[in-house]
């Protein structure tokens, strides 16, 4: 008898272990992803980028907090924010608040659906399944608040739009598309390409659908930044993410990629994120982060 419940007690207890590592400690462990792109022309000196996703902030969490405000003593040359700041609609000061030091320095924005809309309960291994197209949203955030916040720090907003950052004698054009997870994005509304007065022009989107990262690619932006998969959230060692909550592959949920579409590549960096949804708070195998990426000359 104590042989056959051996096993399944083993499972359990295993299982639990997961659970709370993945809960109390991984998703609380922040770290800097550090990257470079060569994506400048040449002879200009390299570009830092500090690029924040998917915090989903909830009221009180002060470790989140802290470790967002000491990001800004990196000192990057500009910020892009790719959205789903809030889990909470009670968070926007708070979120405002830890991001102040960082809203200091030049930067850029995208809204994510979690900016618009709050959380519900929902069964947590969706995550897991793929994306049927279905969206059930919770009730509406104040996000014109999170909005009027970074547009009076001077940050550029990029939802199904144009935006310009000088920077020591660096001119940078950037453009975005609102969230297509949420069927926001307009692409018609930005096309066009790359304006080859700049000296560099960079894609900006919440979620890595392939419809917005193959009209970027095609048009020739040379960098394309993203967030919404939260790496996967739920990882295995050695196989890596087991979904990306869009239609991007598991290969590319996290960190810098080439991606191909129309004849032309681009580099294509997909951030992590540093949160989770309220009700789906853990990580196994995929920490949350933030990323340094150094810009340099090709």
């Amino acid at each position: 008898m104590r042989t056959k419940f051996a096993l399944p007690l083993g499972i359990a207890a295993t299982g639990a272990a997961c659970l709370t590592y993945a809960s109390a400690y991984e998703a609380r462990s922040f770290r800097l992803r550090r990257v470079e792109v060569p994506v400048l022309p040449k002879g200009m000196r390299p570009l830092r980028v500090l690029h924040v996703s998917d915090i989903h902030m909830v009221s009180g969490q002060r470790k989140k907090q802290d470790w967002l405000r000491r990001l800004a003593a990196l000192r990057p040359d500009f910020v892009l924010n790719t959205g789903d700041n809030l889990s909470d609609p009670e968070a926007v000061p708070e979120t405002l608040d830890a991001l102040a030091p960082l809203m200091e320095l030049p930067g850029a924005y995208v809204f994510g659906s979690n900016d618009y809309f709050g959380p519900r309960r929902k069964d947590p291994t969706g995550y897991l399944r793929r994306d049927d197209g279905t969206r059930t949203h919770g009730p509406e955030n104040p996000w014109t608040e999170l909005r009027d916040g970074f547009d009076q720090a001077g940050w550029e907003n990029l939802n199904n739009a144009r935006g310009r950052l000088k920077l020591d004698g660096c001119d940078i054009e950037l453009v975005g598309l609102d969230d297509p997870h949420i069927d926001r994005d307009r692409y018609e509304l930005v096309a066009g390409g790359p304006d080859r007065s700049a000296d560099l022009s960079v894609a900006v989107v919440h979620a890595p659908y392939l419809r917005a990262l193959d009209a970027f690619t095609a048009e020739g932006y040379p960098l394309v930044i993203a967030g919404h998969t939260h790496g996967g959230q739920v990882c295995v060692p050695f196989y890596g993410a087991l979904a990306t909550n869009c239609d991007l592959d598991r290969k590319r949920a996290k960190g810098l990629s080439r991606y191909a579409s129309g004849g032309n590549e681009t580099y294509l960096h997909v951030s992590a994120g540093c949160g989770t949804s309220r009700y789906a708070r853990f990580r196994f195998a995929c920490p949350p982060e933030a990323t340094l990426m150094t810009l340099t000359a090709g």
